[in-house]
């Protein structure tokens, strides 16, 4: 059988097409790590999947800070790559990389009522996150940032894909393109566009050491790429059971904040079982329940960490990955972009 007929009966056995992307924000940690790059790395075994760095979407509350971007955007590439992200069954793609899905939004924008990006709950997260170039607080919203429904809107029909994944709490960001795509097709009497459906994802928070929600910013992360030493003094750090006195006190894993949170989140159901009754018997204390814990965790991320270190090392080998998921992404989207024109009625000469 030739290598076109397998790679064709390959993709036919998929379950349809996805796309998802994440905005270049800084190194990824073990939150993204369970939430989310878990779940990708699954879908690229079941569908035909497009994973993108939304540069253009950090640019709608960061425009005036792209001094790391560049670096970022890497990051984000060495960190899907560390976790199982294959260049050999998935695209991986830079968003700003795809002047397809641009043009597309122009398309897009023109049909899509003023009111409906308005009230889209993406854009009014996004609002209580920006302030002005100034550092004041009043939100400053520009055409860009505005736009930015009808754009995320655009990177999903850039490949009528069929489903996107997200969490239970963001179905409403999907309906806005379903709405676009519907408009669409409405308007120019097709059947082009797919209304993409949410591929419902389960999605686990895990807390930041402190308790608060996991990241950067709260400096309570623990990063992919931390180093075990690192990894092993911020679990440490970890929140337990306030109420514990003494080593042999009897605990309450119900109110360990965080640490046994991770137990959860990393060991098998046997080991957690085990921390559980011996917490509750006052038979280990906390300190060392926190030194195993960051054992089970480096033990569990040592290969995923080296495979980025070796990443790392082969920069060349990254941006090439990079360059054939571009120029996939590209194929495929400009099959799309070409019956877009047609139908729009644009000239092509």
């Amino acid at each position: 059988m030739g290598e076109t007929q397998t790679a064709a009966n390959s993709k036919n056995n998929k379950k349809g097409r996805i796309v998802t992307g994440m905005r270049p924000t800084g190194k990824l940690h073990l939150g993204h790590y369970l939430g989310v790059l878990k779940n990708m790395v699954k879908l690229q075994d079941e569908y035909e999947c497009f994973f993108f760095v939304a540069d253009w979407h950090a640019l709608t509350t960061k425009f005036d800070s792209t001094e790391d971007l560049i670096e970022n955007t890497k990051n984000i590439v060495l960190d899907w790559l560390a976790a199982g992200i294959d260049p050999d069954k998935c695209s991986i793609y830079i968003q700003s990389h795809l002047p397809q899905t641009a043009e597309l939004h122009i398309y897009l924008s023109m049909i899509t009522p003023q009111n409906w990006v308005e009230r889209d709950p993406t854009l009014k997260d996004l609002v209580k996150m920006i302030k002005t170039p100034e550092g004041d607080s009043k939100p400053n919203v520009s055409y860009g940032f505005l736009g930015y429904p009808v754009l995320m809107s655009a990177d999903i029909l850039t490949f009528n894909v069929d489903y996107v994944p997200v969490g239970i709490d963001q179905v409403a960001h999907i309906e806005i393109t379903r709405d676009i795509a519907r408009r669409f097709n409405n308007i120019y009497k097709t059947d082009l566009f797919k209304e993409s459906k949410p591929l419902l994802t389960n999605i686990p928070m895990l807390k930041g050491v402190d308790g608060q929600k996991m990241g950067k910013s709260f400096h309570n992360d623990i990063k992919i790429s931390d180093d075990e030493e690192t990894t092993a003094k911020t679990i440490m750090k970890s929140i337990t059971d306030r109420s514990r006195a003494r080593k042999d006190d009897p605990g309450h894993p119900d109110k360990c904040e965080v640490a046994f949170e991770y137990w959860k989140a990393f060991a098998s159901e046997e080991k957690i079982k085990q921390v559980q009754e011996e917490c509750i018997a006052g038979k280990r204390g906390c300190a060392d329940c926190k030194r195993e814990l960051a054992a089970l965790i480096n033990e569990q991320m040592r290969p995923i960490r080296e495979r980025r270190k070796y990443y790392e090392q082969h920069p060349e080998l990254v941006d090439e990955i990079i360059k054939k998921g571009d120029e996939k992404a590209r194929l495929e989207a400009e099959k799309v972009l070409q019956q877009i024109r047609k139908t729009v009625g644009m000239y092509q000469g």
